[in-house]
């Protein structure tokens, strides 16, 4: 029996008006959060954690120096190792200073960021466009987001999600065209959100599961468009040895 054929659902030819009606939901995404969380800029510091990686941690507040990077690439940190997210509070102190509406506005744009990016990897997976606006739109106003935006400390969160989406979308290039050079970009992504937050520790796994579906790198036919038309079945280790850098470099 020759198995469904589901080009239709990931080529973006086969979405009606594929190049307004995405671009329609990109700006609908992008006002309502920022309707939900504009005010955000109007918060202050707080006295749980802000103090720690903020407003009391003297290296931060100096801004991007020398010794500010050389320390957060050699000691761990509020019991992490988390270099990128103390050097984005230290970024946000040399662009606003010590203005809270500034380190806020990060946080938000972030968001913004994670959730357009969201969006686009499922429409890139599954060609769905309204079931993918839906999906994001529901991460990008949720509730449950509510801390890691509007808390200044949880700022490892927002920028983990980031990199978690680039390192997603990169994958997704790799095995369209299985150049090394996008290859390189998913161990880099994955490495930058693993020194935002040790979290990511399971997205190798989370590669995997991709390889299964929507990708279909484990079934023939599944979608031709991931293996440009290739109907050879990517056998299991090779996939899982595919995976050995991102797992070395989780337990590194």
């Amino acid at each position: 029996m020759k198995p469904p054929h589901r080009s239709e659902a990931v080529a973006p030819q086969a979405v009606e008006g594929y190049e307004i009606r995405p671009f329609a939901v990109c700006l609908f995404i992008v006002f309502a959060t920022l309707v939900v969380y504009w005010q955000v800029q109007n918060h202050t510091f707080l006295n749980y954690d802000d103090t720690e990686y903020v407003t009391g941690n003297l290296v931060v507040k100096m801004g991007l120096t020398l010794e500010g990077v050389t320390w957060v690439f050699s000691e761990s940190f509020a019991s992490n190792w988390h270099p990128v997210t103390l050097l984005s509070h230290m970024l946000d102190v040399e662009i606003y200073g010590m203005n809270p509406s500034g380190h806020h506005l990060t946080n938000l744009f972030l968001h913004i960021a994670n959730s357009l990016l969201l969006f686009g990897l499922l429409l890139k997976m599954t060609g769905a466009l309204w079931r993918s606006g839906l999906v994001a739109a529901l991460f990008a106003l949720h509730p449950f987001n509510v801390e890691s935006v509007a808390w200044i400390a949880e700022r490892k969160n927002v920028l983990s999600a980031f990199f978690w989406f680039l390192t997603l979308w990169a994958y997704i290039d790799y095995v369209k065209n299985r150049k090394i050079g996008n290859y390189m970009l998913v161990i880099l992504f994955f490495a930058l959100g693993l020194m935002s937050k040790p979290m990511l520790i399971t997205l190798p796994f989370v590669l995997l599961l991709l390889d299964f579906w929507p990708l279909g790198r484990c079934r023939r036919g599944l979608n031709k468009q991931a293996n440009e038309g290739s109907e050879k079945i990517e056998k299991t280790p090779q996939l899982i040895r595919e995976k050995i850098p991102f797992f070395v470099i989780a337990g590194a």
